[in-house]
């Protein structure tokens, strides 16, 4: 079996199972959003629940539209606020405690190795990076996986993506993403799981594996997952809340389909207007201008992200034609990043260093786009509207180039201004 096989089959209580099953698993822990909380709420009261299966397995988290940036956004907050209170769980995470979800959950120990994991959010995949089978859900599930601690799959396909070589300057686990997104398209591993490995991944730290497994869903990806190993063991063994366990993929697993990568040959890579797939070599694009720059969210938001704009932009301004928005995940790595001096060097660059939020990367707040202007940003996608207005556009990069482009006020690269 597969990893995400063995896993599934583990928290079904079955020995074995295979690609195209259907079964009913126990879940490790559910998260849920200021936006898909208020849907899960409401449907399980409707249900007649009369409490949750576990206080301190559910997760709410308030951070797509927190801080609250209106009064429809209070009102859902809220309804989080008061769920959490009437039922007493121990993982609702208020304003000035919370964080980006799925950057949040990881550095909190509360996910590790081995879970099951599902999420109201597309992006709750991320958690793969641990060796955790873990994807996004509708609140519909949430609601009923609140109530019972179960929910139902399909036991997915596999799909195995080999890397090798060396990695190029800057080139780093967003850029190897990207560019698997661009080889096999937004629907090139519908419903399969996505494993990566290779002497590539072996050395990656863990926020590159947590960035190429929050944007597996953006291949169509059920989930994405990375065998645990000693890096893995680092970032878990001090923070992890309960016990974990590895698995790994038998060598006789069966993949529908294995990729291999050279890694010398993927350069700095950008995705383009309006979908992931759609990508392109950063620099062959200088001669796109851009009014915005955003650094942050569930996919780069981390501090190894931080550090790596603060290193492109450190001594240099934001050029006078863009604004530069910089989100740190957490209170963590806010905390962090002022401790380094990296939130004074980014303000020294006439760059914003905003609260935890997702804000501008669902075009929620903290940074909308108006008509006919062009983002830069390290999140994950970049479809019509997503930032802002039906008319403006998204380009997707990693910290360094977004880093440089907005010194440059075009896509650039960090040769350019180092």
């Amino acid at each position: 079996m597969t990893i995400t096989e063995k896993i599934l089959a583990a928290h079904s209580g079955r020995d074995e199972i295979s690609a195209g099953e259907l079964i009913n698993a126990k879940v490790d822990l559910i998260l849920a959003n200021d936006i898909t909380a208020p849907i899960a709420i409401t449907e399980f009261k409707k249900i007649g629940a009369k409490d949750v299966f576990d206080k301190e397995r559910i997760a709410l988290i308030p951070d797509h539209f927190a801080p609250q940036k209106d009064i429809k956004a209070a009102e859902q907050c809220r309804m989080l606020r008061d769920f959490s209170r009437e039922y007493n769980l121990g993982l609702y995470f208020e304003v000035g405690r919370m964080g980006v979800e799925h950057a949040l959950l990881p550095e909190q120990g509360l996910v590790v190795p081995g879970d099951l994991v599902i999420g109201a959010d597309s992006h709750t995949c991320t958690y793969g990076g641990l060796g955790a089978f873990s994807t996004g859900v509708g609140s519909t599930d949430v609601a009923s996986a609140m109530a019972t601690g179960e929910c139902w799959f399909k036991v997915p396909e596999s799909m195995k993506f080999i890397y090798y070589g060396k990695l190029n300057k800057w080139v780093s686990g967003k850029d190897l993403i990207l560019h698997t997104i661009g080889d096999i398209g937004v629907d090139g591993a519908l419903y399969r799981a996505m494993e990566f490995e290779g002497e590539v991944i072996s050395p990656l730290p863990m926020a590159g594996r947590l960035t190429m497994c929050n944007m597996a869903i953006e291949a169509g990806g059920k989930n994405g997952i990375i065998v645990p190993d000693n890096i893995t063991e680092q970032y878990a063994k001090n923070r992890a809340k309960r016990e974990y366990k590895f698995y790994s993929s038998d060598k006789d697993a069966v993949y529908v389909d294995v990729r291999e990568y050279d890694c010398s040959k993927i350069p700095l890579t950008v995705s383009c207007p309006h979908l992931p797939s759609n990508t392109k070599p950063a620099a062959e694009l200088s001669s796109i201008a851009i009014d915005q720059v955003v650094v942050g969210s569930c996919t780069n938001g981390r501090i190894e992200d931080i550090r790596e704009a603060a290193e492109i932009i450190k001594g240099k301004k934001v050029n006078p034609n863009v604004r530069m928005i910089v989100i740190p995940a957490t209170q963590q790595i806010y905390l962090q990043a002022v401790k380094e001096g990296l939130a004074e060097i980014f303000v020294n660059a006439e760059a914003v260093f905003s609260t935890p939020t997702c804000g501008p990367c669902l075009g929620g707040h903290m940074g909308i786009l108006a008509k006919g202007e062009r983002a830069i940003a390290t999140t994950n996608r970049n479809f019509v509207g997503r930032m802002g207005h039906p008319e403006s556009e998204v380009y997707l990069s990693n910290p360094a180039v977004a880093a440089a482009s907005a010194i440059l006020g075009r896509i650039g690269t960090p040769e350019e201004v180092i």
